[in-house]
């Protein structure tokens, strides 16, 4: 809901970081996967009960998303990178929502809805971009990117709050993921609706 709104801001501060890596020959790629693995340390660390910490490696993993984009647009982006970039995002979506389960098995049953509900979002997504890539629809409100991004309810920003107030909150967590798996569902209807009216006619 907030990306495209924010997408200037991010891209003003990530620029001048991504150039600077990419004169020390730094990739994309590269830069994808160490924001992999510092999603897999906010796992271990929620995990572990170190929310805190968890929050500080959740919070580097987003940041570092934005900047292996921007490196990209750089050094020359690639669909292979695209492709990395997005699996790593949503195994690292529906991470922390695991790891709180292994935390604490009370949560066990939120967690799940809401890593069901990110596939409603995934799938959502993903499909829309791959029939839009077929017919040759594009659109850069989000960004240069490696393919169509459609909007929603409950996009990166606002996933980025979520996976947040969980740390921040634990005690709240199911309350959390059962919100935010609701409007989940809602940004897929929404999705599902997009697809209708703009692939319909045939």
């Amino acid at each position: 809901m907030f990306d495209a709104t924010l997408r200037p801001v991010v891209d003003a501060v990530m620029m001048p970081v991504a150039r600077q890596l990419a004169r020390w020959g730094v990739s994309a790629n590269q830069v994808t996967v160490f924001g992999g693995f510092m999603g897999l340390a906010a796992v271990v660390s929620i995990i572990f009960d170190a929310l805190m910490i968890g929050l500080v490696f959740i919070l580097i993993n987003r940041l570092v998303d934005g900047l292996d984009g921007a490196v990209a647009r750089v050094s020359g982006a690639s669909d292979f990178g695209g492709s990395l970039d997005i699996v790593v995002d949503f195994i690292f979506y529906s991470s922390i929502p695991f790891a709180f389960a292994l935390n604490d098995p009370a949560n066990g049953v939120a967690a799940c809805f809401l890593m069901f509900s990110f596939i409603g979002t995934a799938t959502s997504f993903l499909a829309f971009a791959i029939i839009a890539a077929k017919r040759g629809i594009s659109s850069e409100s989000r960004g240069k990117k490696s393919f169509y991004h459609l909007g929603g309810l409950t996009e990166g920003t606002e996933t980025i709050i979520l996976l947040c107030l969980m740390t921040l909150m634990p005690s709240y967590f199911a309350i959390l993921a059962v919100v935010f798996g609701v409007l989940c569902w809602i940004t897929t209807a929404m999705r599902i609706g997009d697809a209708f009216r703009m692939f319909s006619s045939d």
